[in-house]
């Protein structure tokens, strides 16, 4: 349901979809009459929806300006406090996995063939649909948009090294996804996914917390250089990965935002420009040498610190904190054995927080699935660190 980008003009199946999932949890919560969970990332986070509506509603009415505060923040809100009621013990862990490594395979297989030029195999066809979306030479998926696309392959990717790991994931399958996976990375044609998928697969091989994920990694990455030798031997779009790798045009752009967006929150920087109408005409203003039909920040952290100033900032740097601190183990695990979203998995969360930080770093992540994923796995693991502490608390 989170495929949809949040500026397609279609009718908002997600929208309904994501209302009934939430009416459904909260009957379930009402009739087992189940306590309300509080974690600490709670607190940045419904700040920054509040701060969010606050702007929304102090503009007209703009429905691609309530789709994008649904994306940024209120879906990833929503699905942080439900996973940790939803996903509470192996059974349901292990669905989630399943659904983790069949959205990857799916995702990869789509970008293979983009890549191999197979259009005819790609579905849902509204992928080709250049009218649509961004992108449209680069492999974008479903979510029409190529950064999103990689981000995904790159934190399904992890999630299939630690399903490896536990060996959930082997034999001829394991070996036809870490063949296809460098290939999927390359065929988005995104320079920042391409950093980011070689620092953490690098990391993983060499500072891995086990011996079976450090060789996996290594694994990964000889398939990798595998692929793209095939690719400079068959010439399969080698040119258009060289020429994305030169184009400047899109740096020359994003250094004059990056100018514009910094020289705007040094004029407000306490609680920054508000409203997104009054950040585009003051952006058009400053902004001489590009004249797109709507202006991107391509930075999350200038986004924020020119929309909502210092205290857009400093919330998000305590939720980013938060975050991290999740790869703690719990004094007590919820089940015992290897399973998905076990204490080794945890020290494999850092390094797919750092993925997403990276990215968000170069585009602005208003990216549904991508933030649904990531704050799901994040309200499992903060329930489990509840959990275990409360636990601990009655047996003291």
């Amino acid at each position: 349901m989170l495929f949809r980008p949040p500026d397609l003009k279609s009718f908002p199946w997600d929208r309904i979809t994501f209302l009934l999932l939430v009416c459904v949890v909260a009957i379930r919560f009402c009739i087992r009459r189940e306590r309300l969970r509080i974690y600490s990332a709670t607190w940045p986070m419904l700040a920054l929806v509040l701060l969010g509506l606050w702007n929304v509603f102090a503009q007209p009415y703009g429905a691609q300006a309530w789709s994008l505060l649904a994306a940024k923040w209120i879906v990833p809100f929503a699905l942080f406090h439900i996973a940790g009621l939803v996903f509470c013990d192996e059974s349901s862990f292990r669905k989630l996995e399943i659904f983790c490594l069949v959205a990857f395979i799916y995702l990869t297989a789509i970008s293979v063939l983009f890549l191999m030029d197979a259009r005819p195999l790609i579905f849902p066809k509204f992928i080709l649909d250049e009218g649509i979306g961004i992108h449209p030479d680069r492999a974008r998926g479903p979510f029409l948009q190529a950064v999103a696309n990689g981000v995904c392959l790159n934190i399904l990717g992890l999630i299939a090294l630690d399903c490896f790991r536990r060996r959930r994931l082997r034999g001829f399958l394991a070996a036809l996804l870490f063949l296809a996976l460098p290939l999927a990375i390359l065929a988005t044609k995104t320079r920042s996914v391409w950093l980011s998928s070689a620092l953490s697969i690098g990391f993983l091989a060499i500072a891995g917390s086990e011996r079976h994920l450090r060789r996996a990694a290594l694994g990964l990455f000889v398939f990798a250089v595998i692929g793209w030798l095939g690719i400079l031997m068959y010439r399969v779009n080698s040119s258009t990965l060289t020429e994305r790798l030169a184009d400047q045009s899109p740096v020359d752009f994003r250094l004059e935002m990056y100018q514009a967006g910094w020289q705007m929150f040094l004029e407000k920087p306490l609680t920054g420009w508000g409203s997104e109408a009054s950040m585009q005409g003051e952006l058009a203003r400053r902004i001489s040498d590009f004249h797109p039909d709507y202006y991107v920040f391509h930075n999350t952290y200038l986004e924020l610190a020119a929309q909502r100033g210092l205290i857009g900032l400093g919330l998000y740097a305590w939720l980013l904190i938060c975050l991290f601190r999740l790869a703690r183990s719990p004094k007590a695990s919820p089940a015992e054995g290897a399973h998905f979203m076990d204490s080794g998995f945890r020290k494999l969360w850092p390094v797919i927080v750092g993925v997403y930080l990276l990215n968000a770093s170069v585009v602005v992540m208003n990216y549904q699935f991508v933030n649904g994923l990531l704050f799901t796995l994040a309200g499992i693991l903060a329930a489990q660190e509840r959990e275990s502490w409360v636990g601990c608390r009655q047996a003291v």
